[in-house]
């Protein structure tokens, strides 16, 4: 079964419903009947809708395939071209814009549907005829409350509010059921067949998707597309070995599944053929998650937390009902289901956003809610999907936007996804075995930098088969290489900063986060003026930034439990990546560096969850065959009797680059010390090799 059986029977009975709400869209579309400007605003949005219809249109024909390049480039600009930097100030689907357009009371709910209706973009080329319809008539719907209206007789602010509430509440067992299929079920092949299929030398294919196709999708495809089909292949190699090493080193038993999640970059498309390929061979089908670039970060922004408008606790408990439904109509293939391996990019431009007060925010209580269904969702998963059975990959590739260095950066990052493994693992041993006798580890900066930060390290029972710190080498996270610990909260203090950090594609000046026993006690930076704003920003998206699952990145902006305003520190970690360290200073990107791999490129901390999230009682080892005993602290262990107040469902990294670094110096119990990197220098016997890239 194809994807499109997936729809045949929904389709079959919303083709009624459709037919009437196409009907009554083309009539708002030619003249609203509304008091202006709300007139414009329904005319605006349902001639868009328009615009997704003809192409659904062309969908059912078969026609969507046989477009022109000037075809396919004219309908992804009708679909995306409002919202574009350069037309987003104009746009309905700016709440400011909105609000000063239709006024405080209807500008950022009509906000919040104009954005809606552009999720249906991706659902109308799969053919998705239900989600086209039921976007259809909640627009209809709306516009009926000022149908006919008198401009000092508007609606009650309360009866729209209903009806996008009950859409979303009604709807929610269809947007879950949908969201469970494509993550384990392989018969939603609507990307697979693109990447198998396509004639990817023809670049139309990539406007097959539905979603924001840009310089960079289009770049990125024709590059790979020069490449001589051994680099292809080493590639997808590196990818595919990484997934399946990380079952080997974890003891997990990868023949007991039957599929795998592949999640990666539209443009990307010939070396996801090869590792799909790869994926077979190992006897595993595939799911796909395809994702653009994304058309403009300021309305993404804009619309992270519009769930305010209508998220209560009912709303809350109604969708944890349909997830745990989809997952027991779904539980033989989530069962199945191996885990994500990942295809990241970097080289966009760092994004700033501006804080719009018109955009939706959640309230105090919303923000507990946020935090519990995500701990819920998130322990309904792991029991369809077993944590101790499953494993991920993340892997990192750069784009054209990057540069006109860019051939020279892909292949350099190439070249660090690639060093040697054995290499890396023995320098990283020798770490570990110092820094296992560690009572505490203290952590200065030099020059500007004012670190100055104990960290307090798990005590071993039996030194000869335990280790506190995981060396961690090119399997799950590609490229090597670090060794990383849960520290002991209590006992934990001291100042972290670093002159600027990238964090979640944002940028932060002088960032500082004082711990007190493991929890952040204070944070500042110098991004605004205001020491308020300062504190707002790093709080909204460090403290309240969560995660679907701490593995696979796909970020999700949640918020954070009242009685959790505080993070913990849930790793210390010494990153050993000296080479990709180089590469960001030598080509002047590292700014542009994803967590994957800046994590590498010097001693990082973690705020939020530990690196063992929901995995803290399946036992792993190293290569030395030592078990790795330091996978919880004290916020953790609360997972068996108060799993909400455990995890946080999130994992921050903020890393220090080795040229703000002083001393990494291991503290023990006898009052000895050892350094480990002193002057930002490695110093330790037998690991000095990793000079050699910080000393060019």
């Amino acid at each position: 079964m194809g994807y499109q059986e997936c729809y045949k029977e929904t389709n079959e009975l919303a083709a009624e419903r459709y037919e009437l709400v196409a009907e009554r869209i083309a009539e708002i579309a030619e003249a609203a009947q509304a008091p202006e400007p709300f007139a414009e605003y329904f005319r605006t949005n349902a001639a868009y809708l328009q615009s997704l219809r003809a192409l659904y249109e062309k969908g059912k024909s078969g026609s969507l395939a046989a477009r022109s390049m000037e075809e396919c480039e004219a309908d992804n600009e009708a679909l995306y071209g409002e919202i574009l930097p350069e037309a987003y100030g104009h746009s309905y689907a700016n709440p400011a814009y909105a609000a000063a357009r239709l006024g405080e009371t209807f500008g950022g709910a009509l906000s919040l549907l104009a954005a809606h209706l552009r999720t249906a973009c991706g659902e109308v080329f799969r053919g998705n005829l239900v989600q086209l319809t039921i976007a259809m008539e909640l627009f209809v719907e709306v516009y009926n409350c000022f149908e006919g209206a008198a401009a000092d007789a508007l609606p009650q602010e309360k009866e729209v509010q209903q009806i996008v509430y009950w859409y979303f509440h009604d709807y929610r067992e269809i947007f879950d059921e949908r969201s469970v299929r494509r993550l384990v079920n392989p018969a939603e092949d609507f990307e697979k067949e693109i990447v198998m299929q396509a004639d990817l030398s023809d670049l139309r294919y990539l406007y097959r998707y539905g979603a924001y196709i840009g310089e960079n999708e289009r770049q990125i495809a024709a590059y790979l597309n020069t490449l001589p089909e051994a680099d292809i292949q080493a590639m997808a190699d590196t990818y595919t070995e990484g997934y399946q090493i990380g079952f080997e080193t974890t003891g997990k038993d990868l023949s007991k599944k039957t599929a795998a999640q592949v999640r990666y970059p539209i443009g990307f498309e010939r070396m996801v053929r090869a590792a799909v390929c790869n994926f077979e061979k190992m006897g595993l089908e595939v799911t796909m998650l395809a994702s653009g670039t994304a058309a403009n970060k300021q309305y993404d922004y804009d619309h992270r937390e519009d769930r305010a408008y209508y998220l209560d606790k009912a709303y809350v408990e109604r969708g944890l009902e349909t997830w745990k439904n989809a997952f027991e109509e779904e539980k033989v293939h989530a069962n199945g289901m191996a885990g994500p391996a990942v295809i990241e990019v970097f080289g966009e431009e760092p994004f700033s956003p501006e804080t719009k007060k018109e955009a939706f925010r959640y309230g105090e209580k919303q923000q507990q809610l946020c935090v519990y269904e995500m701990s819920q969702r998130g322990q309904i998963t792991n029991q369809y999907i077993k944590g101790e059975e499953r494993s991920f990959t993340i892997i990192a590739y750069p784009l054209p936007s990057i540069g006109a260095r860019f051939e020279e950066i892909f292949a350099e990052t190439v070249k660090i996804n690639t060093l040697d493994y054995m290499l890396y693992r023995n320098m990283q041993q020798k770490m570990i075995d110092v820094l296992d006798q560690a009572d505490r580890v203290h952590i200065t900066g030099k020059g500007a930098n004012k670190t100055d930060l104990y960290v307090n390290i798990w005590k071993l029972r039996n030194p000869e088969g335990e280790t506190a710190f995981e060396n961690c080498v090119a399997d799950v996270n590609i490229p090597v290489g670090e060794v990383f610990t849960s520290p002991v909260l209590e006992g934990t203090n001291g100042k972290l900063h670093v002159g600027q950090v990238y964090l979640n594609g944002l940028n932060y000046k002088n960032l500082e986060i004082d711990f007190k026993d493991g929890m952040v006690e204070k944070y500042t930076c110098t991004n605004f003026e205001d020491e308020a704003e300062n504190k707002n920003y790093i709080r909204d998206n460090v403290l309240m930034h969560h995660e679907t699952e701490e593995e696979n990145k796909a970020l999700v902006k949640q918020m954070i439990l009242k009685n959790h305003e505080t993070l913990p520190m849930g790793e210390f970690a010494i990153g050993t990546n000296t080479t990709a360290y180089r590469m960001a200073r030598d080509y002047d990107i590292a700014d542009k560096l994803p967590i994957l791999i800046a994590e590498k490129t010097g001693p990082h901390f973690a705020v939020g969850d530990t690196c063992y999230s929901h995995e803290e009682d399946n036992l792993s080892y190293n290569p030395d065959g030592k078990a790795i005993v330091a996978r919880e602290n004290t916020v953790s262990a609360q997972r068996h009797e108060n799993p909400e107040k455990a995890y946080l469902n999130c994992h921050t990294d903020i890393t220090i680059p080795y040229d703000e670094l002083d001393k990494i110096t291991v503290i023990r119990k006898d009052g000895t010390t050892e350094d480990i990197i002193a002057d930002g220098r490695f110093v330790l016997a037998g690991t000095e090799a990793l000079n050699e890239p910080l000393d060019r």
